[in-house]
């Protein structure tokens, strides 16, 4: 071709075309290396028609093209992930600290379900990682929660502690505070329902109805007697008395709850009861100097009682 010159007009608006079409392709992500030559003429601004060959897109633009949707535009293409990729979020590890400080547990596999072993529950677990000697099975075991051996290490009660937080399937590394030790993996595959603490044999109630009624009577005798005191201090002698009583119900050789009601005897004149008790608690603590005192004063309160009544009635008869 023969070299032709345009006009300065004509020159600036091919430019002006040319550059709104780069930027055209830059934000579809098809981006062609510009010419070196900016002054360079173009086949439309000489009149000659466009090589044919040259308007099919290039291998590599079509490539850019089919990749250009997978990202932001103008923001860099990344490739595409699968759809399982897309599906299954990453799942980052989940640390989780034992309330009274005994261990950590790093949650690697979430277990399913809500259940969680308990009390006679047979645990298939997989531990690995654990210090020599420390009387654990290395590798895939049955423990049964709350019985066997290998429960007496303190080892062994980290680890119940920890099975006792775990859901079918789960794995987790199981840490000591400050890292003294490697991290143990716990691996727990399945377990058998247990028994409810609810679930008791009729006999196993009983027991534990006896041993719950025997405490709950120790509290109370030990509540009324101090309610006594109280009672005694806030100058209701009769209340205090009633408070002894139930004392005295549940544990007739108490001797507080004995000088106590003494003392509130003598406070509202019954002094035959009030040196009954004070001889009591002499007889179990001959030592008692408290009450040795009170039932003096008990005893010259009752001749002084009785010289009075002594004296009415010669009054009265004479």
């Amino acid at each position: 071709y023969e070299k032709c010159y345009l006009s300065p007009e004509k020159e600036l608006i091919e430019s002006e075309a040319q550059q709104g079409l780069e930027n055209t392709k830059e934000e579809y992500g098809v981006v062609r290396p510009r010419s070196q030559d900016s002054g360079a003429l173009t086949a439309e601004a000489l009149g000659v028609g466009a090589d044919p060959d040259a308007q099919i897109p290039q291998t590599e633009d079509l490539q850019e093209f089919d990749r250009a949707p997978a990202g932001m535009r103008g923001d860099p293409l990344e490739p595409c992930r699968s759809t399982s990729e897309m599906s299954e979020p990453h799942q980052s590890p989940i640390l989780w600290h034992c309330p009274d400080g005994s261990f950590v547990k790093r949650i690697m596999v979430q277990g399913q379900g809500l259940d969680k072993p308990k009390g006679g529950s047979q645990c298939q677990v997989l531990v690995s990682g654990l210090p020599p000697g420390v009387g654990l099975p290395e590798g895939w075991t049955e423990l049964t929660m709350g019985s066997g051996p290998w429960r007496d290490s303190p080892w062994g009660e980290i680890l119940e502690k920890c099975l006792e937080t775990m859901c079918s399937g789960e794995q987790a590394e199981l840490m000591l505070p400050g890292g003294a030790e490697p991290p143990a993996l716990i691996n727990l595959a399945s377990f058998t329902p247990g028994k409810d603490s609810r679930e008791l044999s009729v006999r196993g109630e009983e027991e534990l109805a006896s041993e719950e009624r025997q405490l709950l009577d120790a509290k109370r005798i030990i509540l009324h007697a101090n309610l006594a005191a109280c009672q005694l201090q806030l100058g209701q002698p009769t209340l205090a008395a009633q408070s002894c009583d139930r004392v005295l119900e549940r544990d007739p050789r108490h001797v507080k709850a004995l000088y106590r009601r003494g003392v509130a005897r003598a406070a509202f004149g019954e002094l035959d009861g009030a040196a009954a008790d004070l001889r009591r608690v002499l007889e179990l603590e001959p030592g008692n100097r408290a009450a040795r005192e009170e039932l003096g004063r008990v005893v010259i309160r009752g001749r002084e009682q009785d010289a009075g009544l002594a004296r009415g009635l010669r009054k009265m008869f004479s």
